[in-house]
Order: structure tokens, then C-alpha cells, then sequence
């Protein structure tokens, strides 16, 4: 038999936790025909000497919900041996969604998920309504990659209530609307659904996401159909920098391990800077709830922030900017300059939140203003001391006198590099993270499958090569029961990726781009030693450059 493409020479690692060994690999179609010597011919082959052979990378938490309309590649996951990606998390997405709600779910995206909502008025393009024509419509894209969708409740909940989901909890009648629509999803192929309550996750308006607003019957009502179908998974957005879970969260992961009989994953578990050792007392704490399926994901990488004002995300749990929200760029300078709004958010601040005034961590990154050019670089604290100012003013003073063009860097957790190493390596968490298509000019973390390879594995040697490729692949793939991918094996599909060990990686901080609809920026992050990726047998990236071929397909899960 003719193979349609070899790779040849390379050192498999098969994403079990088995050792890293010498073989060749052959591929079929779409699938792993088989791996060992003497192989065969091929129609193509790839030269894997010196090089690993992998399964694709599964990217667990991802937001490309929209992205996909305008860039099927999914960069800039696709360049990191990522072959497979799970979006619709934390509640928020398009779909299911009537045309009357269409600006609401686009101003939900914008509030939560920090998306230009003029790229996203360009670049949606609205071929459905019900989550099952979504799905279709994105796996007949022409995708780079492989699409797993949780069905996301503040979208099923404008889908069923209207304008009343931001508003109430649901009646007898909804609730029963809402289990059949996830009945109907889960029959066309969604991998469960997600939700969120999480404070800093505003929707349309300036008010709390609609999934927030989710009642106990309704959360119960959609575990059942995932219990009765005996599949799927739940995602929930809650905890936050601090770090812990309240007996409130904990008692909720409980409750929906309980009535769904299914597992789940929570976002994220993240080392607070203050106090890093908390994530670990965190995991003693949940260990009941890990047992009974609650699965923390987890960060590897520092976590950073990039932010500008006229977006002012870090502060969306803060009511003080509750009234602002799509209000415009004039409406936030006048704000800013009150100085009542600033008492009053200055009186915030004192309060755990996503941001709670900690000036030394917020550095000033970039300014349009010449005249500010030698603030670039230096942390508002530094600034404020300088000046004799209380760092809120120092913050704001800056953002105005730059027409709040002015870019600031925020560490926001996980520098305690021992704390994350012993996070990572625990089995009881997830790595992922990385929110790839969301907030995409100020977090990019898609690049964290080869910050793992290249920080934590080569570099740092705090966890071996075949243990980083199996959290990336296998681990994945089995909180989400996708049977068919996450391991090389025959018979198994062909997603791969291969890398060179002694040079694979990728950098702290993204590089921005103006390559979205209407020329608008966003965060790259670019990839190193990735030297091929395969999905669903065909060559989607080789020696760096995108191929032709997209071969990407809908996730099922078993």
C-alpha cells in the first residue's frame, strides 16, 4: 500500500505517558494507518529527524466563537501544534441566536470578552439560528482546525427569554425550552454547555451577563439532559485572581456534578501575587469536588494583560463602571475627569476584585503622545510617587493625556514560578487557558502548549517531555470524552504536531497586528520549533508556513 504521507525518522511521543521512542508514521486518509519501521512509500513524506511526533495539542478553553467568519486558520493557535480547540466557554456566544438578538449577543461578546464590537458587526457573518445550524455553518467554513462547542447559556437564554434574560430567572415554561434546545444540541453534536458567575462578567448594557442570572432549577433542568444522554461536559467560569473558592462556588460545583452525573471544568485556577501558596491550599480544599469530577484549569504561563481604557475590562466587576459600558470613548474621558467617579472607584479598590489598586503591578506600555514617551516602561506606582499622587489619578491623568490611546502592561498572577510548577504538574488540574479568540488586543495566551515544551520542560526541566504532551493532548481529550484524538495510534484520526525539542517555545509578551476586520489590532503570539502540524491527515502548517489544505472537522465526543 501507498501511504499518503510518511513521517519518517522522528521520535514518537503517543500523548499516553509512555516513553518517547524511535518509529515512523504512516497516515491514511484521515487516520493513523500505522507506527513502527518500514513503513512503506507515500505520496509525501515529512523528514522528522531530530524532531518529536506528537499528538495535536487540544486547546480546552477558547473563544473563537466569531473569529472563524473571517479567519477559518484560527491563528494564532494554529501555529502552536494546537489541532484542535473547544470555544463557546464561559457562558457567552452568538448562538443560538435570533436576528433580533444578534446586537445583544454582539455587545455581550464586547463587554465580557473584550471584542471590538465594530469587528464584529463587520466580521459575523449570521448563517443560523439555532445552535445546531451554528455548528454546521463553522464546520463548513473551510476551519484550520478542529471545533468543539459548548452551548453557552447566556446566548440560550436571549434565545428563549428575549430581552427578559438580563432581567430574571426563568419560568416553568423557558426552562423547558431551554433543556430541549440543549437536548437538540447535544443530538447534533455539542460537547455540553457552559456558563458563568464570574462579577466582572457584564453583557449588554452594563448588566451582569444573562447566565448569571441563571436560577437552580435552570441549571438543574440542563444537567439533566446531559445526565440523561449520559454524555457531555459543563463549563463554569468562577474563582478569580484571589486565588480560592467560597462554600457559595464550591456548593455550586456540587450541586451540577450531582444532578448531572457528568464532569466538569471550572476557570481558572490562577497563584494570586500576593499570595501564591492559596491556589495550592485551593486544591486541598476542592480535592472532594475533583473526585467527583470537578477539574480546575490551569495557567502555565505568566498571565498578563494589555489594556487601554476605552476598554476598561479589569474593572468590569467595579459598579462604579457599571452605568459606562458601550457608552462611548466621550462619555469614559468625562468620567474619568469627575472627580466623584474617581473617589468612588478609589473606595472600590480597597475590595478583592479583579483589580484591587495594586499600582506597582500596572506598567505603562506604550503612549501616542510624545510628551509622555518617558513613562514607557515604568509602573504607575513609580510614577505616582514621583508626582506625589495617589496611583488612581496617576493611572487616569496618564490615560487622558493620552486621549486614552495609552497602553498599560498588568501582571496579573502566576509569577510565583515554583507554586506554578507544582500546579501544573498536579493531576488533578487542566492546563489550558489560554481564551484564544477573546480579549484579543490585550491577552494572548494561545502560545501555551510550547511555553510548556520550551519554558517548563527544556529550560526549566520541571516536568519530562512525554508528561507535557499528555497534559496537552490526552488530558484534554478525556475531560471532553473526545475518544478518537488526543493519542497516536492506529486507527486513531491523524492530528499531530511535530516540534523540535531543543528549540521550541514562544515569548512572554504577543506582538500586535492590524489584520482584523476594518484594520483593527489585535495579539499575536508567535511560535518556535514547530516544524509541521497534521489534521485529519493533511498538512495544515510545514517549516512554518500554512498550507493550503483545511481539513479541520466538528469534535465528538463519545
Amino acid at each position: 500500500m501507498t501511504h499518503d504521507l510518511l513521517i519518517h525518522g522522528g521520535t514518537v511521543v503517543d500523548g499516553t505517558g509512555a516513553p518517547a521512542r524511535r518509529a515512523d508514521l504512516a497516515i491514511q486518509g484521515d487516520r493513523i494507518a500505522a507506527i513502527g519501521d518500514n513503513l512503506g512509500a507515500a505520496r509525501d513524506t515529512l523528514d522528522a529527524s531530530g524532531l518529536v511526533v506528537s499528538p495535536g495539542f487540544i486547546d480546552p478553553h477558547t473563544h473563537y466563537d466569531a473569529q472563524w467568519c473571517w479567519d477559518p486558520m484560527l491563528s494564532s493557535s494554529a501555529w502552536h501544534g494546537v489541532t484542535s480547540v473547544v470555544m463557546g466557554n464561559c457562558g457567552v456566544g452568538i448562538a443560538p441566536c435570533r436576528p433580533a438578538a444578534r446586537e445583544m449577543a454582539m455587545m455581550d461578546l464586547v463587554n465580557v470578552e473584550a471584542m471590538p464590537a465594530e469587528v464584529l458587526r463587520t466580521g459575523i457573518r449570521w448563517q443560523w439560528e439555532t445552535f445546531a445550524e451554528f455548528m454546521t455553518a463553522v464546520a463548513g467554513g473551510g476551519l484550520g482546525l478542529n471545533a468543539g462547542f459548548l452551548l453557552p447559556l447566556a446566548a440560550l437564554r436571549h434565545y428563549v427569554m428575549g430581552t427578559d434574560s438580563g432581567a430574571r430567572g426563568a419560568n416553568a415554561s423557558e426552562i423547558a425550552q431551554m433543556a430541549a434546545h440543549l437536548h437538540e444540541a447535544m443530538q447534533a453534536g455539542a460537547l455540553g454547555f457552559s456558563t458563568t458567575v464570574l462579577a466582572q462578567h457584564i453583557g449588554h448594557g452594563g448588566k451582569p451577563l444573562a447566565a448569571r442570572l441563571a436560577s437552580r432549577d435552570e441549571l438543574k433542568a440542563l444537567c439533566h439532559v446531559l445526565r440523561d444522554l449520559g454524555r457531555g461536559t459543563i463549563q463554569i467560569a468562577m474563582g478569580g485572581v484571589g486565588g480560592a473558592l467560597n462554600e457559595e462556588q464550591q456548593d455550586l460545583l456540587r450541586f451540577l456534578l450531582q444532578e448531572s452525573g457528568r464532569p466538569l471544568t471550572w476557570t481558572f485556577l490562577l497563584v494570586p501575587v500576593g499570595n501564591p501558596r492559596r491556589a495550592l491550599q485551593t486544591l486541598e480544599e476542592t480535592d472532594w469536588l475533583t473526585q467527583m469530577g470537578a477539574v480546575p484549569q490551569v495557567s502555565c504561563r505568566p498571565f498578563l494583560t494589555q489594556l487601554e481604557m476605552t476598554n476598561p475590562f479589569i474593572f468590569a466587576d467595579r459598579a462604579t463602571f457599571a452605568p459606562l459600558f458601550n457608552t462611548g470613548t466621550a462619555r469614559l474621558a468625562t468620567a474619568y475627569r469627575d472627580r466623584a467617579f474617581r473617589d468612588a472607584l478609589r473606595a472600590e479598590l480597597t475590595q478583592p476584585g479583579a483589580f484591587s489598586g495594586d499600582w506597582t503591578r500596572l506598567e505603562v506600555q506604550q503612549v501616542q503622545n510624545s510628551a509622555l514617551q518617558a513613562l514607557v516602561g515604568r509602573t504607575v506606582a513609580d510614577i505616582a510617587a514621583e508626582r506625589s499622587q495617589d496611583g488612581l489619578d496617576t493611572f487616569l491623568d496618564i490615560a487622558l493625556a493620552d486621549d486614552l490611546a495609552a497602553r498599560f502592561l498588568y501582571t496579573i498572577s502566576n509569577i510565583d514560578l515554583d507554586v506554578v510548577a507544582q500546579i501544573i504538574n498536579d493531576p488533578r488540574t487542566l492546563i489550558g487557558a489560554s481564551d484564544g479568540g477573546a480579549h484579543v488586543d490585550q491577552i494572548c495566551d494561545v502560545g501555551y502548549a510550547t511555553w510548556l515544551l520550551g519554558t517548563w520542560v527544556r529550560e526549566r526541566g520541571a516536568m519530562t517531555l512525554e508528561r507535557a504532551v499528555q497534559r496537552l493532548t490526552t488530558d484534554p481529550a478525556r475531560v471532553f470524552g473526545i475518544a478518537d484524538r488526543g493519542r497516536l495510534a492506529t486507527g486513531l484520526k491523524a492530528d499531530i504536531a511535530v516540534f523540535d525539542p531543543a528549540t521550541v517555545g514562544s515569548d512572554r509578551l504577543a506582538r500586535a497586528v492590524f489584520d482584523l476586520p476594518g484594520g483593527r489590532r489585535r495579539l499575536v503570539s508567535d511560535a518556535r520549533g514547530i516544524a509541521a502540524t497534521v489534521v485529519n491527515g493533511q498538512l495544515l502548517m510545514r517549516a512554518g508556513q500554512a498550507q493550503p489544505q483545511r481539513a479541520g472537522e466538528r469534535l465528538q465526543a463519545a
